[in-house]
């Protein structure tokens, strides 16, 4: 069954990041996603030092294994094209 699809945030600097500074969702976007999606549990990346074996060191952890997925399916080789959002997203996500 497919996903449904919620509403999203105005794509602007107030609710998302550039490529350069990391690409993903601000805080302020995450809150306009959940105002517009009520019940949604969206989070901003983990950037910081998570403490092994701590909930955030396993949203890392899986976010990092889902991510390398992506790249592998759509060939994305972070080393040839850096600038990617993927690749700048992982970067931020310590991956």
């Amino acid at each position: 069954m497919a996903r449904k699809q919620g509403n999203m945030p105005a794509k602007n600097k107030k609710n998302f990041r550039s490529t350069k500074s990391g690409a993903g969702m601000t805080q302020a976007g995450v809150r306009a996603y959940r105002s517009m999606n009520p019940g949604s549990k969206l989070k901003t990346a983990v950037v910081g030092v998570a403490k092994k074996g701590s909930t955030r060191a396993k949203r890392r952890k899986s976010y990092c294994s889902r991510s390398a997925g992506q790249m592998k399916m759509h060939n994305i080789s972070c080393s040839k094209t850096p600038d990617k959002r993927i690749c700048a997203a992982r970067r931020r996500w310590k991956c």
